[in-house]
């Protein structure tokens, strides 16, 4: 079971339909949530991402792309850090990437390529052994 969730509507964006995954395995939807505007909202959803029954969590992030890593410090589940372009940024989403992959020691975050949620969804189904 994956969820997705992001500091914008990007959870329900077409980038994020390329989390699809098999039939034989499920995916919830996660809410747009901002590590900036809405912490404890985020908090309160990390922390009990496991008794909803999530076994992987996906984050959209774009700028400062705090999401991934502000969820990550909450759960013990693995997360997924998809880094996003922003038109806001001068940097086309390489500031994201580098947000999502510089975490501190023991909080990791795995990341894939900018707007690349279809590998997020294959790196969680491998996570998942499906």
């Amino acid at each position: 079971m994956t969820a997705r969730a992001s500091g914008s509507s990007w959870a329900r964006s077409p980038t994020a339909s390329g989390c699809r995954t098999p039939r034989h395995c499920s995916t919830r939807p996660g809410s747009a949530t901002s590590s900036h505007r809405t912490p404890d909202a985020v908090a309160e959803y990390a922390r009990g991402a496991r008794a909803r029954g999530l076994r992987v969590v996906i984050c959209g992030a774009g700028l400062s792309a705090a999401l991934p890593g502000a969820v990550a410090a909450q759960t013990d589940l693995p997360v997924i850090g998809v880094p996003l372009r922003s038109s806001l940024s001068v940097l086309d989403g390489l500031d994201a990437l580098l947000a999502i992959a510089q975490m501190p020691p023991g909080v990791p975050v795995a990341t894939v390529g900018v707007d690349n949620a279809r590998n997020a969804a294959a790196l969680a189904l491998r996570i998942l052994n499906v």
